[in-house]
């Protein structure tokens, strides 16, 4: 404890990590504030009335958990961040199988560049055809048959200002996440959606003592679920840490097969290498066929059509696990090319003991890495689908949505991040501190 306390004065010693920090706060806080500011033309009071039934148990409630409640209050910020994530995952799908995307990603900062810019432009044009379907949703909802937009409103001009501002809010949101992964702290985007979860955290609590105290279900119960969910932390801790490492040896002189001045180093492979980027580009890849069917709210074909995308239904859990899986092995494929690897050592004169130099390096790393992936995406799936069967035993949905998987695994998975980046920018002072004075030289910073 007296370490934690230690570890938090230093943090606020160093004058960088401090305005980092402070930043990235102040950012979060516009997200949160956006997040309670209701579209021009909605009335407020009748929205939460509607909302109160549309939403808890569909896939638009997990939406709702995404963007921090913002689309249950029609806010501004009511799409978060999820259409530059959708953009991201399609310019990432054209680059692994259009030469010309291929071609920027080998350009270096000239390519990163123009993926960026593309994918803002994709984040434009998706947020616009979203912003167009929670337009005509808004129109189609009432509380007691009073329409929330009133009819005087009603017409081309509210859906025309809902898309701009929508888009707006969007465009404005990925500029905040740019801004905090540059000036602050941690990543960005993935902070944007770790926030928005948290701010839920004070209901899922509330529905959930609401539920004990009414005497819907009995305390044993929701002690064995608290236990659960415990044990689903640990999992995930475990699985976020756990490795692999391959020996690498260096030879200074071969001679034969004696090896002089040899050193032996490792190379870690994580068992979840691609983190919660597969749940994060899963779920937005989820959330495509619910949005399209907003643009018919009357159409009964569509209804049955949304049931089987309903996220506590046996086909959405199937195909949402399937998907999980597949990014699991696309991510981990992006962040770790076993080619490249093979190819660095090469260069560098080392070898993996008994393994030819090469291709054949190559493909003893890609081997290791499928089969250490294939349970880090399981475990993914199952923890990510666990809110859906959840709910069918009595939990309620926001309780489930939180600390049922795919939330869990986000807020666990960025905590751990940034976690992980405040404490490199604390052990680079220090030790620089320590070189030169053997005090932290944090305001110099």
């Amino acid at each position: 404890m007296a370490k934690l306390s230690e570890s938090f004065r230093n943090i606020f010693k160093i004058h960088e990590l401090r305005q980092r920090i402070l930043f990235t706060a102040g950012l979060l806080i516009i997200v949160r504030f956006g997040a309670h500011v209701t579209l021009p033309g909605v009335d407020a009071q009748l929205l939460t009335e509607a909302m109160r039934n549309q939403a808890s148990n569909t896939l638009f409630g997990l939406y709702d958990l995404f963007v921090g409640g913002a689309f249950s209050n029609a806010a501004v910020f009511a799409l978060g961040i999820m259409p530059y994530i959708s953009s991201s995952i399609i310019i990432q799908l054209l680059g692994a199988v259009i030469p010309y995307f291929q071609k920027l990603t080998k350009e270096g900062e000239e390519g990163r560049k123009k993926i960026t810019q593309l994918t803002r432009y994709g984040t434009v044009v998706i947020s616009m055809l979203q912003a167009w379907g929670v337009s005509v949703q808004l129109l189609s909802l009432n509380a007691a048959g009073t329409p929330i937009v009133p009819p005087d409103v009603q017409g081309f001009g509210f859906q025309f200002s809902t898309i701009i501002v929508l888009t707006a809010g969007t465009i404005f949101m990925m500029w905040l996440g740019e801004q905090i992964t540059e000036r602050g702290i941690g990543n960005g985007i993935s902070l944007i959606i770790f926030i928005g979860i948290i701010a839920r955290f004070p209901s899922a609590l509330l529905d959930e003592y609401q539920l004990v105290s009414s005497g819907a279900r009995g305390l044993i119960i929701e002690l064995v679920v608290i236990v659960l969910m415990i044990f689903i932390v640990a999992g995930i801790v475990m699985v976020t840490q756990a490795t692999r490492r391959i020996p690498v040896q260096y030879a200074k002189r071969v001679v034969g097969r004696k090896i002089y001045g040899g050193v032996t180093q490792y190379i870690p492979m994580r068992v979840n290498t691609a983190g919660v980027m597969p749940i994060i580009f899963a779920q937005a890849i989820m959330f495509i066929p619910n949005t399209i069917l907003t643009f018919f709210p009357e159409s009964e074909f569509m209804a049955t059509v949304a049931q089987y995308f309903n996220y506590t239904s046996i086909t959405y859990s199937t195909v949402y696990a399937l998907m999980i899986i597949f990014f699991t092995y696309f991510y981990t494929a992006v962040a770790f090319n076993p080619k490249d690897v093979a190819e660095n050592m090469q260069k560098q004169g080392g070898f993996i003991p008994g393994i030819r130099p090469g291709r054949n390096t190559s493909d003893f790393i890609d081997n290791i890495l499928t089969k250490i992936t294939l349970p880090g995406s399981i475990f993914l799936a199952i923890v990510a689908i666990l809110p859906a069967f959840m709910v069918k035993l009595g939990v309620t949905s926001s309780f489930a949505s939180f600390f049922g998987g795919t939330s869990l695994l986000i807020v666990v998975g960025v905590g751990l991040d940034t976690l992980q980046q405040i404490e490199s920018h604390l052990l680079m002072r220090h030790y620089d501190g320590f070189m030169k004075s053997g005090k932290i030289k944090g305001r110099r910073y």
